[in-house]
This record gives structure tokens, sequence and C-alpha cells, in this order.
């Protein structure tokens, strides 16, 4: 069973449908909406400040969502995906995002909806990644635009499959 745990008198919240890993952690202030999931070896930790997490989430393998105390909370919108092994500290995710794996979001960052971090990228503190772009690269650069429609479909594509997946574990 998932470790799910109280911080200073603050327990996590979920919305329906969700599934947690056995070795997932989730404490302290975090709220998470509907159909969300939280895999293998991943943290959501809501200690220093609070989290906000949408519908139709999915926190990847080994992924960290974070926080500053006092300074950054963490907001994630709806249907977004964050890889394997992400570090999501103190920033707004918005909604239909793709995190790609090993990526590393700083504190204040803003990803704007219908975005998408490539593999292995880090979004400096501040930046603003700008709707429908991909960004990738050490700082992350904007490399390509994608037109609305291309990018919302593979998004969905990957939130519902993790559903799927996620039901998997649940026979």
């Amino acid at each position: 069973m998932a470790l799910i745990k109280p911080v200073r008198g603050i327990s996590p919240k979920f919305g329906n449908n969700c599934y947690f890993a056995d070795n997932a952690t989730i404490v302290g202030e975090v709220v998470m909406g509907d159909n969300c999931s939280v895999w293998f070896n991943a943290v959501v930790r809501g200690d220093v400040h609070s989290i906000s997490i949408g519908n139709k989430v999915n926190i990847q393998d080994g992924a960290v969502i974070h926080c500053t105390y006092q300074k950054a909370k963490t907001v994630i919108g709806n249907n977004v995906s964050i890889g394997h092994n992400a570090i999501v500290h103190g920033c707004t995710v918005g909604d239909n995002v793709l995190i790609g794996m090993g990526s590393v979001l700083m504190d204040h960052s803003v990803i704007e909806p219908n975005s998408l971090i490539a593999a292995g990228s880090v979004v400096l503190e501040n930046t603003i990644v700008e709707s429908g772009s991909i960004y990738a690269g050490v700082p992350a650069k904007k490399v390509k635009q994608l037109s609305p429609g291309q990018f919302r479909e593979m998004i969905e594509k990957i939130a519902d499959n993790y559903i799927m997946y996620s039901g998997w574990f649940r026979e």
C-alpha cells in the first residue's frame, strides 16, 4: 500500500478513481483530482507548501513533486503526464502538458497549456514556456511550435493510457 501520510495535521485529499503504486509516497498538503495515478517510487511531498493536482494526471515512476518552504507552491493542471524521474518543483504546469523523462522544472517556472518539455530538459527558475511549444535542452529553450489539435490528441492519448494501465493493477 502507498505511503499516504499527514504532515503538521494536514492530510492529502484525492478525487475518484485514483491509483497509487505500493511504494508511492504522498504526504502533507496535497489535493489531487479524479483519475490520477502516482507510480512506483514516485514522491508527492506537500510538507513545506501546497501541491494542487488536477484531473487525469499521471506521475510516473521515480518522479518527485515538491515545493519550496514559504516561497513556491506547485500547481499542476488537468491531463498532465509527468515522465519517469522528472522533478517538478515549486512551479505551475497548465493543462495538456507532457513533462519528459528526467526533466527538471524549477521554482516559479510556468509551463503554459498544450506544451511539451523534452526528456532531460532543465526549465530554469522563472522561465515561461509558451503554449503550444516544445522546449528542450539545458537550459530548456523553445525548439518547435505545434498545432493545438496535434498536440492535444497526443497528450490525451497518453493520459488515457495511464488510466488504462492503472486498471491493470487493480484487477
